[in-house]
C-alpha cells in the first residue's frame, strides 16, 4: 500500500512543481519516448533472466501491491500453533502429532490458526522439519545445518529477481540519455529550421533524461526495496520456526521454546510474552469450548 501512496507522492510533487513555474504539461507528453526508454529497459531485463526469475518477479509483482502478511497476528497464531504442537509431543510423545503433520487441513490443530495454514511455504517448512524430528534420525545441529541450507536457498532465490530489478534501475537513466541522443540527433537534422522548431526539438529530446531518471529513482528502484522487504518477512518467519523447533529439541519445555523463536521478530511484528500467553490461553479455552 505505501509503495502506491509513494508513487502519488513522486506524481504529485513533479507536476505540482513544474506547472507552478509555468511549465506546460503537454512537454512532457512524449509516449515515444517512453516507449523507447520502457521498452529497451524491459528487453534488457529479459536478456539478463531467466524463466525462473521471470516467474518468481510475476509471482512478487502482486504481493508488493498488497499488506504485508507477516505481521503480529500471524506470529501470534504461528507461535500459538507451534507451542500446541510441541506440548503435545511433549506430553504424549512425538508421534501424537504424526496425524496433524501428515494431513494439516484435517487436524483440529491446525484448524485454529486460518492465517498459518494459508501460508504454503510456511507450512511446508514447518511440517517438515517436524517430520524430520519424528523419524529421530537426526540430531539438533544436523538439522539446523539442514535448515540453514534451505534459508539460504530461499533467500538468495527471492534475490534473483530484486537483483535484476534494481539492474534495470541502474540503466533507466542510461537509456534516457539514449533517448536525449537521438533527440539531439533528430534536432540537429533540422537545424535549417527556425530556432523556435529547434528549441522544440531539443526540449522534446531532454524529455527522455528526464523519463529515465525519473523511472529509476522514483519508481523501479522503490519497486525493488519494497520486493526485499516482502523477501526479508518471508525469511524471518522461517527463522522464527527454526528457532523455536532448534530450542524445542534442545530440551528446553514449549513455553520457553516458543519465546526463543518471539525473541528473533522484527520488534515492529514482535507479540509481547503477555500478549502470546493471552492468545494461547484464548485459543485452548476455545478449542476446549
Amino acid at each position: 500500500m505505501f509503495i502506491i501512496l509513494g508513487y502519488l507522492v513522486v506524481i504529485a510533487s513533479i507536476l505540482i512543481s513544474y506547472t507552478a513555474v509555468g511549465g506546460h504539461l503537454g512537454a512532457l507528453y512524449q509516449p515515444f519516448e517512453f516507449l523507447l526508454i520502457g521498452g529497451a529497459a524491459l528487453g534488457a531485463y529479459i536478456g539478463g533472466s531467466n524463466s525462473s526469475s521471470i516467474k518468481l518477479l510475476l509471482q512478487a509483482v502482486p504481493k508488493t501491491f498488497k499488506r504485508n502478511p507477516y505481521g503480529k497476528p500471524l506470529y501470534m497464531q504461528l507461535l500459538a500453533l507451534m507451542y500446541t504442537m510441541l506440548n503435545k509431543a511433549r506430553r504424549d510423545g512425538l508421534m501424537s502429532i504424526e496425524a496433524d503433520i501428515e494431513d494439516p487441513s484435517a487436524s483440529a490443530i491446525f484448524g485454529q490458526y486460518p492465517q498459518v495454514q494459508k501460508d504454503a511455504k510456511l507450512m511446508e517448512f514447518l511440517t517438515d522439519y517436524l517430520r524430520i524430528m519424528i523419524s529421530g534420525n537426526m540430531n539438533s545441529f544436523e538439522i539446523e545445518t539442514l535448515m540453514d541450507q534451505e534459508i539460504e536457498a530461499l533467500h538468495n532465490e527471492h534475490n534473483t529477481p530484486i537483483n535484476a530489478v534494481r539492474a534495470v534501475a541502474d540503466g533507466l537513466p542510461a537509456f534516457g540519455i539514449v533517448a536525449a541522443v537521438l533527440g539531439v540527433v533528430k534536432a540537429l537534422a533540422a537545424v535549417d529550421q527556425p530556432p523556435a522548431v529547434l528549441a522544440h526539438l531539443i526540449s522534446e529530446a531532454m524529455v527522455g533524461t528526464f523519463l529515465g531518471i525519473l523511472l529509476s529513482y522514483g519508481f523501479v528502484a522503490p519497486f525493488a526495496s519494497s520486493v526485499e522487504r516482502q523477501s526479508v518477512a518471508a525469511i524471518k518467519v522461517l527463522e522464527c520456526i527454526k528457532v523455536t523447533l532448534l530450542a524445542s529439541m534442545n530440551g528446553y519445555p514449549p513455553p520457553l521454546a516458543v519465546e526463543f523463536g518471539r525473541k528473533v521478530l522484527f520488534s515492529t511484528v514482535r507479540p509481547s510474552f503477555a500478549e502470546l500467553e493471552e492468545h494461547v490461553r484464548q485459543t485452548k479455552a476455545a478449542a476446549k469450548g
